[in-house]
C-alpha cells in the first residue's frame, strides 16, 4: 500500500526525522491560508498523488506571494496530472500540500528497501539525488552505494559512517545523518514498510539535513497489524478494479494487454502471463483467485476481468489441488450465464476431480474453448482474439 508525500512526512516527523512544515489543503482558499500560517519568504506548492516525477510535470511550484500560491494550487486541484509514472492519462489532483521553503546547497538519494538477494533491510545512497535513481543506476551505478544491516545486531555507528561517506558528508551532516538512519530503520521495521524513499534529501545552505521529498509503502499482509497505516489509504488513487478484487480477497493487477488472465496461485499466473507474449499475445491483468476460490469468487473475478474495455479474450488456467477442478467448472458456468460473456473463452483445467470438472463444461453448452494444457491454451486464446479482431 502506498501513501501521499504529506502523510509520510508526518510519519517522519513523529520519528523525529528532520522535515519542514507544511499543511494539506483540498482547496485554493484554504492553501492560501495555510501559506499565510507558514509565513516565510518562499513556499512550495505540491500536488499529492501516488507517483513520482511530479516535477516534471508541473506538479511541483516555488512561490514568493500568497497570489501565486493560491493560482498554483487553483491550477492543480481539480487537474489531470501526467508524470513519467501516470502514464499519458495522469492522475487526478484532489489535494496540494503547501511547505515551506529550503535554500538548498546539495542534493541527495537515500532509502531503504527489501534487498530480496540478502533477505535483509538495506540502505541504498547515492549523491545524485533530485533525478530518477533508475537513470543513475543504469548510466552511472558507480555513484550508488547499497548497505544491508543483519537483523541479528540491528543498525550501528558504522552503518552512519559508511552512508556519511558514500555520501560525502563532512562535520554535522556526518553526525546527522546517523540519527537519520536510525530513525528511518525503526519506523521502517516497526510499521512493515516495504519501501521507505527521500529523494531528494538534502544539505540546506545553513547546514543540516532536510527530507524534501519522501515515499513510502507498506506490505499489505502487515496490515492488520497496523491500523493506523491502513487508515492512511487513499482509494481514489486505486485502480477501481483491483479495490473491488481485494474487497472479494483476489489478488488483481491491472495490465495493458487484451487477454484477461484468470488463475490460481501466483506463480501459475506469472507463467501463464509469459506464455502468452511467448504466443504472441499481450496479458491484460495478473488475477490469483487463490487456493480456496468458490463459485461466487469465480463469477467475480469474471466480472472484474471483463469491467476492462481492453480485454477481447479470456483465458482461465486452473491447477486443482486444494481447489477442485469441479467446483471452478461450475463457477465458470455460472459466471458466464450470468454476466453473457461475449468475447473467446479458454479454459485449461488440471488436477483434483478434472474429468468431471471437464465434463460439466462440455455439458454447459456454452461457447467455451477447452485447452489440454498451458501452451495448447495460450495458443488458442491468441489465435480466437486475433480471429475475432
Amino acid at each position: 500500500m502506498n501513501i501521499h508525500e504529506y502523510q509520510a512526512k508526518a510519519l517522519l516527523r513523529d520519528y523525529g526525522a528532520p522535515v519542514a512544515e507544511g499543511r494539506i489543503a483540498h482547496t485554493p482558499q484554504e492553501a492560501a491560508a495555510h501559506g499565510q500560517a507558514l509565513g516565510g519568504e518562499v513556499l512550495v506548492v505540491k500536488a499529492q498523488i501516488h507517483a513520482g516525477g511530479r516535477g516534471k510535470g508541473g506538479g511541483v511550484k516555488l512561490v514568493r506571494t500568497i497570489q501565486e500560491l493560491h493560482a498554483e494550487a487553483d491550477r492543480m486541484i481539480g487537474s489531470d496530472l501526467v508524470t513519467p509514472q501516470t502514464g499519458p492519462k495522469g492522475k487526478r489532483v484532489r489535494r496540494v500540500y503547501v511547505e515551506q521553503g529550503s535554500a538548498i546547497a546539495r542534493e541527495l538519494y537515500l532509502s531503504l528497501l527489501v534487498d530480496r538477494g540478502s533477505g535483509r533491510v538495506a540502505f541504498v545512497a547515492s549523491t545524485e539525488g533530485g533525478v530518477d535513481i533508475e537513470t543513475v543506476a543504469a548510466e552511472t551505478p558507480d555513484k550508488i552505494a547499497t548497505l544491508d544491516v543483519d537483523p541479528a545486531t540491528g543498525l550501528s555507528p558504522f552503518h552512519g559512517r559508511i552512508i556519511a561517506s558514500a555520501l560525502k558528508l563532512e562535520r554535522e551532516e556526518a553526525k546527522e545523518i546517523g540519527r537519520l538512519l536510525g530513525a528511518l530503520y525503526r519506523l521502517f521495521l516497526d510499521k512493515d514498510a516495504s519501501l521507505i524513499e527521500i529523494n531528494p534529501l538534502v544539505i540546506k545552505k545553513e547546514g543540516g539535513l532536510l527530507c524534501v521529498d519522501a515515499k513510502m509503502a507498506f506490505d499489505d499482509n502487515a496490515l492488520f497489524r497496523h491500523p493506523d497505516i491502513l487508515a492512511l489509504r487513499d482509494i481514489d488513487e486505486e485502480e477501481p478494479a483491483e479495490v473491488a478484487a481485494s474487497s472479494h480477497g483476489l489478488s488483481y493487477v491491472k495490465l495493458d494487454g487484451t487477454i484477461g488472465c484468470m488463475v490460481n496461485g501466483a506463480g501459475l499466473a506469472m507463467a501463464t502471463m509469459d506464455i502468452i507474449e511467448l504466443y504472441g499475445g499481450e496479458p491484460a491483468n495478473f488475477l490469483d483467485v487463490g487456493g480456496g476460490a468458490d463459485r461466487e469468487r469465480v463469477t467475480e473475478a469474471f466480472k472484474i476481468i471483463l469491467s476492462d474495455p481492453n480485454v477481447k479474450g479470456v483465458l482461465v488456467n486452473i491447477f486443482g489441488g486444494i481447489m477442485r477442478c469441479d467446483i471452478i467448472a461450475e463457477g465458470i458456468i455460472a459466471a458466464a450465464r450470468e454476466i453473457s460473456i461475449s468475447v473467446p473463452l479458454v479454459v485449461r483445467l488440471e488436477g483434483t476431480n478434472v474429468a468431471r470438472g471437464k465434463a460439466l463444461l462440455k455439458e454447459s453448452g456454452l461457447a467455451i474453448i477447452p485447452a489440454d494444457d498451458l501452451a495448447d491454451a495460450a495458443q488458442k486464446v491468441v489465435a480466437a482474439v486475433k480471429a475475432a479482431a
